[in-house]
């Protein structure tokens, strides 16, 4: 019996969710009533181990949405509804006639009961509920490609207790707290030595492979490149211009300094005279020495396998050239490879006005604004709204 240790493991979580991110820690269920918890065993025919009894009479899972509290896998904590549910649906796939053929057993077999989602995808934590099994109990995952492998933890009681560790610790990856919310993120990258520095500027008649730039700097952005934005996203596509223009040049300085790309003085000119241009002025010729620079960056960055920097490289091209919404879009995914607070930044660079909801689809459709293409969307709510209606 491991009952003690999901007590003591979600005291500790509880404990760390209240003080360092509350709206994660409000996003949490209330205790399942234990008659609800026989009627899902009833239901799916399985005996819950006492550890997932214990745990659900703790939290009841947690609401879904960007505060929902999740595992350092991503995984959603489910409550009793969405068991039933996602545990149904992978029964469904493993009774199909193809997963039949390969081995069901090892696929998804009938006691597995998922109790964490990953949601963008059938993956996700499971625990074996059949305790005619060695492995009842214990912890695993499940990939729609493979299928499910146990092993993650001998109970629910030691794996709460592996998320209490990674809350109070410093392992990887670690918990962020942005606008009170948990997020499970990097840093991923550690920038290696670079030694270019003192390099010549190449002449204008040097061969370097050409930026993927746009030919018209303020060519509409594409609500995509603002998705792994989150509420942040909402503040772009609404705050006046003129703010991101000024967020634009924070955000290439940040990035041009931590990467040491500002040691190039055509770099730090280009920045210098954006941030005291106007929209008005004229975009930064190609052959400028600053993109001459950056086209040499990206490359020797390419060639010896530095992948932050050949990316840094064209984003700060995007940004000296005056595309400031596809700079203030990308240079923050860009420095959240090595930046675990880029959020932050991002949002003081932004002006840190109060931060609005996730943007949903309603949100990009009816939005107005000249500089992101969002018709897609747009043409998505008129075609529902005239079927409606």
């Amino acid at each position: 019996m491991t009952t003690h240790l999901v007590d003591a493991a979600w005291d500790r979580i509880d404990r760390w969710l209240l003080t360092h991110a509350p709206r994660t820690s409000a996003a949490l269920a209330l205790p399942a009533p234990e008659e609800d918890i026989r009627a899902a065993e009833r239901e799916l025919g399985v005996v819950f181990p006492p550890d997932l009894r214990a745990s659900l009479l703790r939290h009841d899972g947690t609401r879904p949405g960007p505060e929902a509290l999740r595992f350092d896998t991503d995984d959603r904590l489910l409550g009793l509804r969405d068991i039933v549910e996602a545990t149904g649906f992978l029964r469904s796939i493993a009774e199909a006639p193809d997963e039949e053929e390969d081995g069901a057993e090892s696929y998804w077999a009938h006691g597995y009961v998922q109790f964490g989602s990953y949601e963008a995808t059938a993956d996700g934590v499971a625990i074996d509920c059949d305790p005619r099994r060695d492995t009842y109990g214990t912890i695993g995952r499940f990939f729609d490609e493979t299928g499910t492998a146990f092993g993650r933890a001998d109970s629910l009681g030691a794996y709460l207790t592996r998320l209490a560790d990674r809350l109070e610790g410093t392992a990887h990856p670690g918990p962020v707290v942005f606008a009170g919310r948990l997020i499970w993120e990097g840093p991923y990258e550690r920038l290696p030595e670079w030694e270019h520095a003192g390099t010549p500027l190449p002449g204008p008649d040097t061969e370097l492979p050409p930026l993927d730039l746009p030919e018209d700097p303020s060519e509409r952005l594409k609500v995509g490149h603002l998705y792994g934005l989150g509420e942040l996203a909402a503040l772009v596509a609404t705050l006046p211009p003129e703010l991101i223009a000024e967020a634009a040049v924070g955000q290439a300085r940040r990035l041009a300094e931590e990467t040491g790309l500002a040691a190039y003085p055509e770099i730090a000119e280009a920045l210098d005279a954006l941030a005291s241009s106007d929209a008005s002025a004229p975009a930064l010729p190609l052959d400028s020495p600053a993109l001459r620079r950056l086209r040499a960056v990206k490359t020797w960055a390419e060639s010896s396998g530095d992948r932050v920097r050949a990316v840094a490289a064209l984003e700060l091209a995007h940004a000296v050239r005056g595309s400031a919404y596809r700079a203030v879009a990308e240079i923050p995914t860009t420095r959240a490879l090595y930046v675990p607070l880029w959020r932050d930044d991002l949002h003081t660079d932004l002006g840190g006005p109060p931060l609005p909801t996730e943007p949903d689809d309603t949100f990009w459709a009816q939005l107005r604004n000249p500089a992101i293409d969002a018709d897609a969307y747009a043409d998505w709510y008129a075609e529902t709204h005239r079927v409606e209606g």
